[in-house]
């Protein structure tokens, strides 16, 4: 049996203002998609949150841009929404972009990672969920995992991942996709992935045969709406062991907080900090950007889990050093590299503020 595991998320309202996810919203998220499982839509769900954005993680067998199913998170997203005003909580239904579903939430504001595989005879596999960032924060991590020795041995030692594994690289400006072949492309597809927030690493498939491997939300909130409306919070789906990295590897790059965008009005650079589901609730100039790993067994479609995967002492040094990066970038205030550079700014003020003084600038 083919089994889907789907993410979908949206920042639906915020407790208090953007640092966290108010405990009503998820139990009426929960009761939504326990109806759905009684009805036989859904095998299984949990339902997390990583600052102030609503995870919702179902299995079923309907397979990828299923309309029931993105239906269904739809709807929920929708009853969250109108609970978050009741509450008055910070900006209800941000990121539900239109009043009506069209068949698929993708280009709709909520966040979306899809994929379909045969269940091995042991599943593990890890979501991981991020805040105040965008997509392109999984660019380095996904590079290390899956094609660097440095970081997983497998792809050394291992006979059923030495071959590597393939690259769907996402333009995200110019909306076309491009496959990149590892080890032998390696040089070739880091000119792109190093900028994150152009080129977003999509899927990653195990070349000998073509199994997936890891998918990640895509979406830019910022294209999508035109304007300002938050930063993009992504999701990422790995399969862990048997011919994919351990899940020790897997975890591995989160050791090092890396630089991406978002934090404050999703126009700062900032550390990835790795935290508990406790400790996700970004607050610190509304930051800096966390990420939570949320381990699963699959048994049958059922989610034997989650597990907690960053709350482990081994991470506290990478939650010192992204503070101890954290003082040192927000002293540079509105000066670049923390705040983002002019290209990246272009849903802010900036345009009204270039607008408003263009007949200020004379010739040189």
């Amino acid at each position: 049996m083919k089994v889907t595991f789907s993410v979908i998320k949206a920042d639906i309202g915020g407790y208090v203002g953007h640092s966290s996810m108010h405990p009503e919203l998820k139990e009426v998220a929960k009761t939504s998609l326990e109806e759905a499982k009684k009805k036989g839509l859904l095998i299984d769900f949990c339902v997390l949150a990583c600052g102030d954005d609503l995870e919702l993680i179902m299995t079923h067998t309907k397979g990828v841009d299923n309309s029931e199913i993105h239906g269904l998170a739809w709807e929920t997203f929708k009853k969250c929404t109108d609970k978050a005003k009741e509450l008055k909580l910070y900006g209800a239904g941000q990121d539900l972009l239109s009043d009506a579903f069209s068949g698929n939430v993708k280009g709709m504001g909520p966040g979306v990672a899809e994929m379909e595989f045969e269940e091995r005879k042991s599943e593990p596999v890890i979501v991981f969920m991020a805040d105040k960032t965008s997509p392109g924060a999984w660019n380095m991590i996904l590079y290390k995992i899956f094609a660097d020795p440095f970081n997983t041995a497998g792809l050394v030692i291992d006979p059923s991942m030495h071959d590597g594994f393939k690259f769907e690289i996402l333009d995200v400006y110019e909306h076309k996709v491009i496959t990149f072949s590892m080890p032998e492309e390696l040089y070739d597809m880091l000119v792109f992935i190093g900028a994150m927030e152009h080129f977003i690493i999509k899927r990653v498939y195990r070349k000998r045969d073509g199994e997936i491997a890891a998918v990640s939300s895509t979406e830019k909130l910022n294209f999508l709406a035109g304007k300002y409306v938050g930063k993009d919070d992504p999701v990422l789906v790995i399969r862990c062991q048997s011919g994919f990295p351990a899940v020790g590897e897997v975890l591995e790059p989160f050791a090092f907080p890396h630089m991406v965008a978002g934090w404050m009005r999703g126009s700062h650079h900032g550390p990835l900090m790795p935290v508990s589901f406790r400790e996700a609730n970004p607050s610190r100039f509304d930051g800096p950007p966390r990420v939570i790993g949320a381990g699963f067994q699959l048994a049958d479609g059922k989610l034997i889990g989650p597990r907690d995967m960053f709350d482990d002492p081994s991470f506290d040094e990478a939650r010192r050093m992204a503070n101890v990066i954290s003082d040192y970038i927000r002293r540079h205030g509105p000066f670049e590299p923390h705040r983002l550079p002019l290209e990246e700014m272009e849903y802010t003020t900036l345009p009204q503020v270039m607008e408003r003084l263009k007949d200020r600038f004379q010739k040189a």
